[in-house]
């Protein structure tokens, strides 16, 4: 055996480290994987609760004046007389709605990004695995 460096010429030894090497440089990139599904999950997760959150605020706050309006119109509308409770029951149904469909949008989001597991990582690892298994 010459020591000339080529491939042919490498010991065992040799080998055995670049192996080595690039299992190690395979583990990094694999983590590397993982820290970036993680954080896209978590993305999702903090993007859905915002939206929740700002639901809630909505349908509290900036909508107020205008259900509270709404009601009187449908009182109007139904001639009620002293019956006012008919009209604010018609908007508490329409808020009721509102709130369940802004809740139904949030939980998708939340669900979207739960759990923050690296699920490709994972695949990519078990993959990984079954290869040098196979060739052993």
């Amino acid at each position: 055996m010459s020591e000339n460096g080529t491939s042919a010429d490498k010991s065992l030894g040799d080998v055995v480290g670049d192996v080595s090497t690039k299992a190690s440089l395979l583990v990094r990139e694999e983590i590397e994987l993982a820290k970036t599904e993680i954080a896209e999950k978590a993305k999702s997760l903090a993007k859905g609760s915002a939206v929740a959150i700002a639901a809630g605020v909505f349908a509290v706050f900036s909508l107020i004046y205008f259900f509270e309006g709404l009601a009187w119109f449908f009182n109007d509308l139904l001639d009620v007389g002293t019956k006012l409770w008919i009209g604010f029951m018609i908007v508490f149904a329409i808020l009721v709605a509102m709130a369940g469909t802004a809740g139904l949008i949030g939980r998708r989001w939340i669900k979207r990004g739960a759990p923050p597991t690296p699920d490709l990582a994972i695949e990519e690892a078990k993959r990984t695995r079954a290869e040098i298994m196979e060739h052993h």
